[in-house]
């Protein structure tokens, strides 16, 4: 297995692997747009084997029987839409509480996130605004998490619950937080120019919608993509450190 040991400014990861063994990374996605893009590339590069899985309403729950973590990514959805929860959201929300009781770490994006912050009792809404594009965040002292910029998707925002460590925020949501094993980011640590060109094809009338010069964004995109990549290892980095 991947172990990790990370600093409180400075993060050092030592893989150590049982030989014969692959660690194993259940990745949830809810559209077939989605891929764990640069967080894939990172665990891959750590030892991980990768398992890409949808989760939707008509998808089966998967097993977690052989996985070492969980990654859970973003939704077009919102947790707190009851619809959503009674057609699939509902059976996310037990494998979640069935990694925490196992013990299994999670890291969620964006949705995921939010997933993770309402399982352990926090409150999800509505964001007064949304967020789109690149942007840095404001770490809390002492948290070796990069400023960014990272890439915003979202038009939620998590209260956390009292068992959360706050680790970053913007001036419209919190932005990273850890719950024991488990790390939730509002941005998109996997998004490279591919993942956003494909999450743009998929609506095109949602994508018109959304009022943005397209191409500047994916040209901004491609240029972030190299630095962005080397923040996500370090962001993965930190996840891994906080494994048994």
């Amino acid at each position: 297995m991947v172990v990790a040991e990370c600093l409180v400014e400075d993060c050092v990861v030592t893989l150590t692997k049982v030989e014969g063994t692959m660690a194993r990374a259940l990745v949830l996605r809810h559209h077939f747009e989605d891929s764990p893009g640069l967080v894939g590339e990172a665990l891959e590069a750590r030892g991980y084997e990768l398992d890409l899985v949808m989760m939707n309403e008509t998808s089966a729950t998967p097993s977690l029987d052989g996985f070492d973590v969980l990654v859970i990514l973003g939704s077009k959805c919102a947790v707190y839409d009851h619809e959503v929860e009674a057609a699939w959201f509902g059976r996310e929300l037990t494998l979640i509480g069935e990694a925490d009781r196992r013990g299994l770490p999670i890291f969620g994006v964006c949705f995921g996130a939010q997933a993770l912050c309402r399982y352990f009792g926090g409150d999800v809404t509505r964001a007064p605004d949304g967020e789109i594009g690149w942007f840095e965040v404001d770490v809390v002292p002492g948290i070796a998490l990069p400023r960014g910029p990272w890439f915003e998707f979202h038009s939620d925002q998590c209260t956390l619950p009292g068992s959360a460590q706050l680790w970053a925020t913007s001036p419209l949501a919190v932005q990273a937080f850890a719950i024991g094993k488990n790390v939730g980011v509002q941005f998109h640590p996997e998004i490279d120019e591919a993942q956003l060109r494909e999450w743009l094809n998929a609506d095109e009338q949602e994508t018109r919608e959304l009022g943005l010069d397209l191409d500047a964004l994916l040209e901004q995109t491609a240029r972030e993509t190299p630095a962005a990549r080397e923040r996500t290892q370090v962001l993965v980095d930190i996840f891994l450190s906080r494994l048994d």
